[in-house]
């Protein structure tokens, strides 16, 4: 492994090659076959009654742009050599095409994120909504634009040309090298950081939440019911109590994610950016970075006049029934203990 920069551009990246057993575009084709499986199922998973929001129609764009990935290769993998509009195509482009796909997906995580903490940042703010068909336009604007501009920079960065036209030298169709951006490697880094420090600080009102948490039914949902709080007041030392709640919620949905996501920063583990950028990993960051709203802005909940975004895979919900609704042990019947 070799890590390559450059005084024009303010990024790194590293580069590994690999002496791979398989027919490059063999190889290729079936991992991002296996993607798009895997985009496929991740939407197909979501719940549907969920708000609009900038991290949900990125995700429908990078299952298109993953799509279209798979499409390429398949045709050019088929037809092998041909012609099409002045431009010679050959099992070169299928790399070709791939390196320009990671180099795009690796510059991608930090606007992103940036721009989803900007998109909750507002939705949780006071400022007026647009409505609806604006709003949508909005975000498919801001999407294309966002594609637009980091592929432009990645096709216009001459660091970049020059990286891509060394593949030349090396002997398709067996080797290929690929590209990890390290925009994954520390966002990665500081969200597992932070959630392990979160975790330790609130082991023990977590550990106590565990034993005492249920399964019941709320408003024809199942949802996990935390014991009833004296405090029924959101009031800034109420965070203390929401804040073992949104880490029980968090996990007992994404902490199988959160496991590889340690496993991985602790091997060291190679990523291409054209895997390490996919759906379950940025509804994994969607909800980490709802749970973070909801805390800092716990004063402004409330669990009848909820207008805020709704994830599509943790239920929040749960954590604010205690402090709304102190007779649900009454009005409804839990499914299952979970821990006695």
């Amino acid at each position: 492994m070799t890590v390559r920069s450059s005084e024009n551009c303010s990024f790194q990246y590293w580069v590994h090659q690999t002496h791979q057993p398989l027919n490059v575009s063999s190889l290729l084709f079936l991992i991002t076959f296996g993607k798009t499986l895997l985009n496929i199922l991740t939407l197909a998973m979501r719940r549907k009654n969920t708000y609009q929001n900038f991290m949900g129609y990125f995700c429908i764009s990078l299952a298109f742009i993953d799509l279209f990935l798979l499409v390429n290769i398949s045709i050019i993998s088929y037809f092998r050599d041909f012609v099409l509009l002045g431009i010679r195509f050959t099992k070169y482009h299928i790399c070709l095409l791939t390196q320009i796909i990671s180099f795009t997906y690796g510059f991608l995580h930090y606007p992103v994120f940036l721009i989803a903490c900007i998109d909750y940042y507002l939705n949780f703010s006071k400022t007026p909504k647009l409505p609806c068909k604006c709003q949508t336009l909005f975000y498919v604007f801001t999407v294309i634009l966002i594609w637009i501009s980091v592929l432009a920079y990645v096709l216009g960065d001459p660091a970049i040309s020059q990286s891509l036209s060394v593949q030349d030298a090396y002997p398709y169709p067996y080797q290929c090298p690929f590209y990890v951006s390290i925009q994954s490697y520390w966002l990665s880094l500081a969200l597992v950081m932070i959630l392990l420090v979160v975790l330790i600080t609130s082991w023990s009102e977590v550990v106590t939440l565990v034993q005492a948490v249920r399964i019941t039914s709320y408003m024809n949902e199942a949802i996990l019911y935390f014991p009833f709080s004296s405090h029924s007041s959101c009031t800034t030392s109420s965070k203390k109590i929401l804040l073992p709640k949104l880490i029980v919620c968090f996990l007992s949905t994404w902490l199988p994610f959160v496991l590889l996501q340690i496993v991985i920063l602790l091997l060291q583990v190679q990523i291409p950016a054209y895997m390490e950028m996919n759906i379950p990993w940025l509804y994994f960051v969607n909800s980490f970075l709802i749970a973070t709203f909801y805390w800092f802005n716990c004063h402004k909940l409330s669990l009848r006049a909820i207008t805020l975004p709704v994830d599509p895979f943790v239920s929040w919900k749960c954590c604010f029934i205690p402090l709304t609704v102190h007779n649900l042990e009454k009005t409804e019947t839990p499914v299952s203990v979970i821990i006695c």
